[in-house]
């Protein structure tokens, strides 16, 4: 697993970080409090949701050995005088930070990457391509349907020198979404399953989506999709 010390994340995303007591290598990045498995080397990434205030966890992870954060600038300093062994990173945005981060990280490694979009699919072609090739190759895919704008990072992040080909797939449900995965992926070759109305809501009308789903594939030397979709293959 590729791990990297936590000055070394700051230098990446370009802050200072807001407290320093050690400087421990990475090797975990956690958005879920439930999911921590080795506080020692585990990165938390205080991620609000719809109905949670992520660094209400801190003090619970903090309890449990976790000693490094990325927390939003509502963190103040005389909350994190509560955690004198805490190392701390203060950003306007904490996704971003994520996804600052595992961009980075895609873009140390030279193996082609396949990235998979569509409305419906992705996840059952990413597996069918892995029972295919993985006699040839070693694969790093996305665990599940890891495909969102937390998913994608996470899924990221597990690539390492020792693989030969990663598959990745990127759901979107709005305008913006898919050019914020593609940096993170950046696949050389694309895969687009089917176009449906799975997730519309966001968007305008179905060229809309098409037009940001294609996004994935900016880099792409190699976009595979199906000729008969006539929404899909006059563009």
């Amino acid at each position: 697993m590729h791990s990297l010390r936590f000055s070394e994340i700051a230098g990446i995303l370009k802050v200072k970080p807001l407290q320093l007591h050690s400087d421990p290598v990475i090797e975990s990045l956690l958005t879920d409090s439930r999911k921590l498995l080795i506080p020692g080397s585990t990165l938390f990434f205080a991620i609000d949701g719809p109905q949670r205030t992520a660094g209400n966890f801190i003090p619970l992870l903090y309890e449990k050995g976790v000693r490094c954060f990325i927390t939003e600038n509502n963190f103040t300093i005389r909350e994190m005088k509560r955690f004198p062994e805490g190392n701390f990173i203060q950003t306007t945005n904490v996704l971003d930070a994520l996804q600052e981060i595992t961009s980075h990280h895609r873009h140390q490694f030279r193996y082609p990457v396949i990235g998979i979009t569509g409305s419906n699919g992705k996840t059952i072609v990413k597996e069918w391509l892995y029972q295919l090739l993985n006699h040839d190759y070693n694969i790093i895919r996305s665990p599940k349907s890891y495909n969102s704008q937390i998913g994608v990072p996470l899924s990221i992040w597990n690539m390492n020198e020792s693989h030969t080909l990663g598959i990745f797939e990127a759901g979107i449900s709005l305008p913006g979404e898919m050019s914020r995965l593609q940096k993170i992926i950046n696949p050389e070759i694309g895969i687009f399953t089917y176009i449906g109305d799975a997730h519309s809501e966001g968007f305008r009308n179905l060229q809309q989506k098409i037009n940001e789903k294609l996004r994935l594939f900016i880099n792409s030397k190699i976009i595979i999709y199906c000729a008969d979709d006539e929404a899909l293959h006059v563009l």
